[in-house]
């Protein structure tokens, strides 16, 4: 307890990088608050469903564009660049303002996708520049309190959010995101990092895009936490398809769904918190997979109909899922060099998340031909197939390092 307290004490009396955690909390609850405002705006301007649905689509499209995007981190000094997007992303709020109409809901949809691919921007050149600024072994910490930050955010910004819109309209809502990324542009500038130019490219930009993925594919502790990542991540999309059948199978309307939400969040925050001691103790591949292994058990237990089963399973879910995603991201910032640093986080950004939405597309269709409980526990047992990898390979290195250390010192 004393040495997760300190490690956590260390990292927020870091002024830099409690001044990243405060940008990311500031500008965290604005997008939360913007993207379920955003669903019903356009519900109640059309009418359509379908049309509602598409702007969480609009606002994650361009992740899959994350090693191109990516690239910019690479090719400009980070603190700056985060400056700029800050601002970038205030100025094309105020475009909302004139959505009144059915016939104007395509602006939405475009500021979106713009707001979408500076985030991509953005997430590159904060996971570059903490790596830079941030002492390696506090990288964990870091990231677990970044993902408790962000599920915080996800508890209480969207309420706020749609509480704003009933009471003054979408408007107020995008003003209200308009004015986080104002504040996180001066956290932002109070930073002290120092930062070199960046070097002139040697390389077309294609072959520079390309660089991010082919460095994770060839290096032998990144590419199977960040192939376990995207796998995980397609299987929790699979069994998120099915959500609202396990709350009509319990008897409740969608609405119930609304706790289960909240009770993963929980979960996210409390493994956020405690990820930093854990990956120390375990290392990347062992967090990795026993948060895989959670996920699976937890996925299990919401095919048994059963309330507290199934509040129970969310709670699980959010603790185990965000593992993996947390092991890969500090994996990736301490192996790779510098300079090709925001391609290879937003690369494996993109072959970890990008995964959840074919997850989901395919869940739509498989809980209709097999029934959800089915579903769930085909995917609760591939989940721990999906671990066993990393337990291999952690067995592996233990291995060599036994070896190593048996030729070192040899009996006498």
């Amino acid at each position: 307890m004393k040495t997760r307290n300190s490690s956590l004490v260390r990292v927020l009396r870091d002024r830099d990088a409690g001044l990243c955690l405060a940008g990311i909390l500031v500008s965290g609850f604005g997008t939360s608050a913007l993207w379920l405002a955003s669903g019903i705006w356009v519900k109640d301007l059309t009418g359509s469903d379908g049309l509602a649905a598409l702007c969480l689509f609009a606002l994650w499209a361009p992740s899959l564009a994350g090693p191109l995007l990516g690239t910019l981190a690479d090719r400009a000094r980070r603190k700056r660049l985060l400056i700029r997007t800050n601002l970038a992303l205030a100025a094309l709020l105020p475009a909302l303002f004139v959505v009144d109409a059915a016939g104007r809901v395509w602006i939405v949809f475009a500021v979106l996708l713009v707001y979408g691919a500076l985030g991509v921007v953005q997430d590159a050149a904060e996971a570059a520049l903490v790596a830079t600024a941030l002492d390696p072994s506090l990288l964990g910490d870091f990231n677990g309190l970044r993902m408790t930050a962000n599920e915080g955010m996800k508890l209480v910004a969207p309420l706020a959010g749609a509480g704003l819109y009933a009471a003054y309209g979408g408007p107020s809502v995008a003003l209200l995101d308009a004015v986080t990324f104002v504040l996180a542009t001066l956290l932002y500038a109070c930073l002290r990092v120092r930062e070199g130019a960046p070097p002139p490219p040697a390389t077309g930009w294609r072959t520079r895009t390309a660089e991010g993925a082919a460095f994770l594919w060839r290096h032998d502790r990144l590419r199977p936490l960040v192939l376990a990542g995207g796998t995980t991540m397609f299987l929790s999309g699979l069994a998120s398809a099915t959500l609202y059948a396990v709350v009509e199978g319990l008897g409740h309307s969608p609405a119930y769904s609304g706790a289960l939400y909240v009770l993963q969040g929980v979960g996210s925050v409390a493994v956020g918190l405690a990820s930093g001691p854990l990956l120390r103790r375990l290392g990347e591949r062992a967090f990795a997979a026993y948060g895989i292994a959670l996920t699976g058990a937890a996925t299990a237990l919401r095919a048994v109909p059963a309330d507290l089963a199934v509040l129970g399973s969310a709670v699980a879910i959010g603790t185990g899922l965000p593992c993996v995603l947390i092991a890969g991201l500090t994996a990736v910032q301490r192996e790779t060099p510098e300079e090709l640093l925001g391609r290879t986080a937003a690369t494996a950004n993109t072959l970890m998340f990008a995964p959840t939405a074919v997850g989901l597309a395919v869940g739509a269709v498989l809980v209709e031909l097999v029934g959800h409980r089915v579903l769930l526990l085909g995917c609760a047992l591939a989940l721990p197939l999906t671990a066993v990898p990393l337990f291999q390979r952690r067995a592996s290195a233990s291995r060599t390092e036994a070896r190593s250390a048996s030729d070192t010192n040899p009996a006498r």
